[in-house]
């Protein structure tokens, strides 16, 4: 019964010139008693602090982060809300998929995004993988997400001087303080990937430098796995000069490396086919060299300290 229902309040991030916002349709089309639900749409230029405003301003018990272009399937708040009757859950989420109707070249980085070889665990945040579980932010994304209000704001909401990965840092702390973090494959929103082959490339070295930051500011163990593509985009910088210092061995790496790409290839045939699969194996390595590359980038660059971008301006909407 509605009665026995927290309170939600989706929390829709975008920018201040976007007049079509595509997630908004999804939130009002969700199963949900309509005086338990709060729909709020945070206009800005910077994610992070328009989440953190969001938060603020939300009367939610619960709070649904979606991005903007994020549609989510109509019974998912009934769905996560069940989870949130264990008083030690604090965060449920579950995967971004790509909606069947996308263009074939969305369809291709999407099978990209959710290949084991380039994604690891993360693959999990773009197609279903196993059962309902405590996970950890690998297994995580921002663009649907369900945490208890008083639980973020116990925190101080998301670091500002982190985008993306603002959410990982945040749930990293969350975890290391005893919360369980949930994965429910069933609970899916429908999100096109990128549309063209330069965005998905900026997003893949924005991934990288995101990955790098957050672990300047909080180094983990659970970090060592994002080390090994920027070791490889390293290995290949060096390979010319490694030819002269150590001959013909310099290939085994490459040429092992080579075959394991193949082999992902082939494993990705039964569920993208052929001719997708076979468009897959040179971006795999793409998002290697990309996110290596980004990674390097982010371990140098720039933070701006939480509380600068506050004066930012936002735009709340209660929709």
């Amino acid at each position: 019964m509605a009665e026995n229902l927290p309170s939600v309040t989706v929390l829709i991030p975008t920018r201040p010139d976007l007049a079509k916002i595509i997630a908004l349709a999804g939130a009002r089309a969700l199963d949900y008693p309509s005086h338990k639900l709060e729909i709020l749409v945070v206009r800005g230029k910077q994610p992070s602090v328009q989440r953190n405003a969001g938060l603020k301003a939300a009367r939610g018990e619960l709070v649904y982060f979606l991005d903007d272009d994020s549609v989510p399937l109509p019974g998912n708040l009934r769905r996560a809300v069940e989870h949130f009757r264990d008083p030690q859950v604090k965060v449920v989420g579950g995967p971004n998929v790509c909606p069947s109707d996308a263009p074939e070249l969305e369809q291709v980085f999407a099978l990209v995004l959710s290949s084991w070889l380039a994604f690891g665990p993360s693959r999990a945040r773009y197609t279903p993988v196993g059962q309902v579980r405590a996970t950890g932010e690998k297994e995580l994304i921002l663009c649907n997400l369900l945490a208890r209000r008083e639980t973020m704001l116990e925190l101080g909401g998301f670091n500002e001087a982190l985008y993306p990965n603002e959410e990982n840092a945040l749930m990293d702390a969350l975890q290391k303080r005893g919360d369980k973090l949930l994965y429910d494959p069933e609970l899916i929103v429908h999100r096109r990937p990128r549309q063209t082959l330069k965005s998905f490339a900026k997003m893949l070295g924005n991934y990288g430098r995101g990955r790098a930051e957050q672990f300047r500011e909080f180094p983990t163990f659970g970090s060592a796995l994002n080390f090994v593509p920027p070791l490889f985009f390293l290995y290949l910088l060096l390979y010319v000069p490694l030819m002269f210092w150590i001959g013909n061995w310099v290939r085994a790496p490459l040429a092992l490396y080579a075959l394991v790409v193949v082999l992902q290839g082939l494993a990705l045939m039964p569920r993208g086919g052929v001719v997708r699969s076979l468009c897959a194996l040179p971006l795999v390595f793409l998002t290697h060299v990309l996110y290596g590359f980004g990674f390097w980038r982010g371990l140098v660059t720039k933070l701006t300290p939480p509380g600068e971008r506050n004066s930012l301006p936002v735009q709340l909407e209660r929709m």
